[in-house]
């Protein structure tokens, strides 16, 4: 059975003139009603018919780019490669294909709602960079969504999320375990024991997995965790700052901090000066990413390089 403009708006509650707004871009439409309206069309599999040539090819010229935060370099420089690698043959205006970098600000509604605009669009492709949200709920809507527009043509890939090939999306996995082992190995093979972690958003696969790393190389040594040692807070620098004092308060004995990422750690180096301690002399502090930044800080940042330019490309 066909789904039509008006089951839509049966379903959003509102009128048929208000889903066509939504869907068309052209009128100014309260947020809370567009949000209604594209989860209907989402849950019915509305797809929007039309003499324009994005939707009534296979797939248009279009390459969606779905970001955490556009200002955090992490991510900047994947948009970037990947911005660089889609222009030239394939396309049909002029061989280029047109990037669309989908700022989401880490929320699980505006990926979804994401998804659904890129599905209407009939996307070439679509790139979804960084952790992805453990949440079961979530996974299962994002899942769904990323079949359908596999099932569509529209090539997904994973970038730095884990696999997921049930969906019929190609995944591209950094070693974050792996990693956060080695570096909190290297902190130990320094002598040090008392070592606090900066951790990101609980609910962050990429937080998991780092963290997983940096504990299994403590148990390796028989280090016993402290719970005190373990803070969580944003992938950013005033996160690394107050969890470094609230570290700190924890336990002034520490001799190491280990950020969950490149912006934390630098952060956490402001948080130490500001506390009269030295680095490294007084308190060690280590990143994750490698960002271009991190050369420049004093002492400059020893962390575990991520290819972000490479993988995005």
């Amino acid at each position: 059975m066909t789904v039509t403009l008006a089951d839509v708006a049966a379903r959003a509650q509102v009128s048929p003139a208000t889903v066509s707004r939504v869907l068309n871009g052209n009128y100014p439409v309260a947020a809370s009603t567009r949000e209604r309206v594209l989860k209907a069309v989402d849950e019915l599999d509305y797809v929007l018919n039309g003499p324009a040539s994005a939707l009534a090819a296979a797939t248009s010229d279009l390459v969606g780019i779905l970001v955490n935060d556009i200002a955090d370099p992490f991510f900047g420089i994947m948009a970037s490669a990947i911005q660089g690698e889609i222009g030239g043959p394939g396309g049909r205006a002029g061989g280029e294909r047109l990037a669309v970098v989908c700022n989401t600000g880490g929320s699980p509604e505006r990926e979804l709602t994401y998804l659904t605009l890129l599905q209407r669009q009939r996307a070439a492709a679509v790139v979804l960079t960084g952790g992805a949200i453990e949440d079961a709920a979530h996974q299962a809507a994002m899942d769904t969504k990323v079949r359908k527009l596999t099932d569509a043509g529209t090539r997904v890939v994973l970038c730095g999320r884990p696999p997921a090939p049930e969906t019929g999306a190609i995944a591209l996995t950094f070693d974050n375990r792996g990693g956060g082992q080695e570096l909190t190995e290297h902190l130990i093979g320094l002598g040090h024991r008392r070592l606090g972690y900066i951790a990101g958003p609980e609910e962050r696969t990429t937080t998991r997995h780092r963290l997983e790393g940096h504990r299994a190389a403590l148990a390796a040594h028989g280090i016993e965790e402290d719970p005190r040692w373990t803070v969580h807070g944003r992938y950013d620098r005033r996160s690394g700052y107050e969890a470094t004092l609230e570290l700190l308060r924890r336990d002034p004995s520490l001799t190491a901090v280990v950020a969950a990422n490149d912006s934390v750690a630098i952060g956490a180096c402001a948080a130490l000066r500001d506390s009269g301690l030295r680095i490294p002399e007084d308190v060690s502090v280590a990143g994750f990413d490698d960002l271009p930044f991190s050369i420049d800080a004093v002492p400059s940042l020893t962390t575990v390089r991520l290819p972000l330019a490479e993988a995005g490309g």
